[in-house]
């Protein structure tokens, strides 16, 4: 036998509303609210007057006077934020920058820097933040036996820094640079180079010598290079590039003890300098005037 379900009573009804909703009154309206989209804002909002941009600016320089480079950074940062491509935003930007280098945080001046010089490429400061950014790149440059990538991109942003600026207060110093992170490379290629010919593997060392003769002449390992490019076509039996190498050697660099070395090892095989015109070491030297 199914019963009928009990029908309750208007005023029944009526007491059971009246118990329900003075529970939830009780427990508050914060129920409600939580389940209404639309109620009012839980926390009271305010909106806060935008600190005046001299001020944010005054506060970094306290901070940076202070020694605390990371909060002057997040002091400059601030001006970005607030004042966006403003004035004060350029300044900010180019003192968080300066910020981050003082502080070691290399990675994050670089970052900053590139930014700088992509909003504001023609701005009176962006050869500055070109060469912190070399200079982050510089200051990270591991000795020989290790990678030398951040050499590299040093050395890439202060040539287009000399380019790109010639006049530029940064330019004399950034030639100097030019000149270390380029003997800098050309030690990593005379260490591999080394090890080559130690483990008799000829040609791969004339590879790693000829990168220094072809892009590093100025540098201080050419030498070696000429006199490791002499041995090693010696022992690969190539003679006339052999002889080309210590000729070369011997007329740039008539006093080096590698010359010395590089013409008594030729002796000792019964042959002589003798400068190739066709040769590519003779033809590298030629290329900037110093054959």
């Amino acid at each position: 036998m199914i019963c009928a379900p009990k029908i309750e009573s208007p005023a029944r009804l009526l007491r059971i509303t009246l118990a329900v909703a003075l529970a939830l009154s009780a427990a508050g309206c914060s129920t409600l609210d939580s389940l209404n989209p639309f109620g009012g804002e839980k926390y009271e909002t305010k909106l806060l007057p935008d600190e005046p941009a001299d001020q944010i600016y005054d506060q970094g320089l306290a901070r940076l006077q202070k020694g605390d480079s990371e909060g002057a950074a997040k002091k400059f940062g601030d001006l970005e934020k607030q004042y966006p491509f403003s004035t004060h935003s350029r300044k900010g930007l180019i003192m968080q920058t300066y910020s981050q280098y003082q502080g070691g945080q290399y990675d994050d001046a670089i970052a900053t820097a590139q930014r700088y010089i992509g909003l504001y490429p023609s701005s009176p400061d962006a050869p500055y933040a070109m060469y912190l950014a070399a200079m982050s790149y510089y200051n990270q440059v591991p000795d020989i036996s290790r990678d030398q990538e951040r050499a590299e991109k040093a050395l890439n942003l202060f040539v287009s820094l000399v380019e790109k600026f010639p006049k530029s207060e940064y330019t004399e110093d950034a030639k100097y640079k030019i000149q270390v992170t380029r003997d800098q490379l050309a030690g990593k290629e005379m260490s591999v180079g080394r090890f080559y010919l130690t483990r008799k593997n000829y040609t791969a060392g004339v590879n790693r010598f000829r990168d220094v003769v072809g892009k590093y002449q100025t540098t201080r390992h050419v030498e070696e290079a000429l006199y490791r490019l002499t041995e090693a076509y010696l022992a690969l039996g190539i003679v006339n590039e052999a002889q080309t190498a210590a000729a070369v050697l011997g007329h740039n660099y008539p006093d080096s003890q590698w010359y010395k070395d590089a013409f008594a090892l030729l002796k000792g095989g019964g042959l002589q300098p003798n400068e190739d015109a066709g040769s590519w070491i003779s033809k590298s030297f030629k290329k900037i005037g110093l054959g």
